[in-house]
């Protein structure tokens, strides 16, 4: 019997600094991610962290999160096959060297090219990816804002592929081509949809109320283009305002302190701990 108690007593103890262990764990994994993320603003790795890692492929995606980053924004655009891919340009030749129109080209000879050598050997036979390799690293709690490029067709395509993912619910949609982001609005309802721009067409307000009126959820914009005066409008109509892509430290906590909802930059970690700083 006394056996007995010797053993349950060193099985309380060691469970006591298990459990103990666990909490510290989950206090400092709480602080770090409150430190990264004070006032809620959303840091995004644009095309994952493309200042370390060849733009819009698996490697920089992963770098990008490890790096803390609460989202990554990607850019697709559907093959001659209609495989949804990921890459920036219209054609390969910036990050693989040869040129191919990506929508005249299939996924396989797609994935023949090197998309990573151009940026770094290390990354060498990085390949293009397509949008479910890159859906299917997303980390529980982060979020992937996928950039339209291709017309307004991709987004069926979109929907049928990912419509009942079980990352669904990670996604955020951007485009430039106004009726194409509507579009995904409408295929997507329960995902925020934002309109990237450059400039506001018919003045701030008009621009806002637009957007408004189509059920966006707001505006994601180059950071020049923000002021006091379009934070305060977008936020009477209940729009968010994101913005790209910010590399200027300093611009990042003006921005910060203006009330953008998100930062887009090439160096995610860097500005995570810009932000974090008094």
């Amino acid at each position: 019997m006394a056996r007995f108690l010797q053993i349950l007593n060193k099985m309380k103890k060691l469970f006591s600094i298990t459990f103990l262990i666990v909490l510290c764990t989950m206090y400092f994994s709480q602080s770090f991610a409150q430190r990264k993320n004070k006032n809620n603003i959303m840091v995004v790795g644009h095309r994952g962290a493309s200042r370390y890692a060849p733009e819009n492929t698996v490697a920089s995606a992963k770098l990008a999160w490890e790096q803390q980053a609460h989202a990554v924004e990607i850019d697709v655009h559907l093959s001659s096959d209609n495989e949804i891919v990921v890459i920036h340009d219209y054609d390969t030749k910036k990050t693989c060297g040869e040129k191919h129109i990506v929508s005249e080209t299939p996924l396989m000879t797609l994935k023949e090219l090197d998309a990573g050598n151009w940026k770094d050997e290390k990354y060498k036979r990085e390949q293009i990816p397509t949008l479910s390799e890159i859906v299917s690293i997303i980390p529980d709690g982060r979020k992937l804002v996928v950039e339209i490029k291709s017309d307004i067709k991709i987004v069926p395509v979109i929907k049928k592929n990912f419509g009942d993912h079980k990352k669904v619910d990670q996604l955020l949609f951007i485009a430039f081509d106004y009726e194409t982001i509507v579009a995904a609005k409408k295929a997507f309802p329960n995902n925020k949809s934002f309109w990237l721009s450059s400039k506001f067409p018919d003045g701030i307000k008009a621009t806002l109320e637009k957007v408004k009126e189509d059920g966006l959820d707001g505006v994601d914009l180059r950071y020049s283009i923000v002021t006091p005066e379009v934070i305060k409008i977008a936020k009477k109509l209940g729009l968010e305002v994101h913005v790209w892509t910010v590399n200027d430290l300093e611009k990042a906590k003006e921005l910060k302190a203006m009330g953008v909802a998100s930062i887009t930059t090439d160096i995610p970690d860097q500005v995570l701990d810009a932000l974090a700083s008094k």
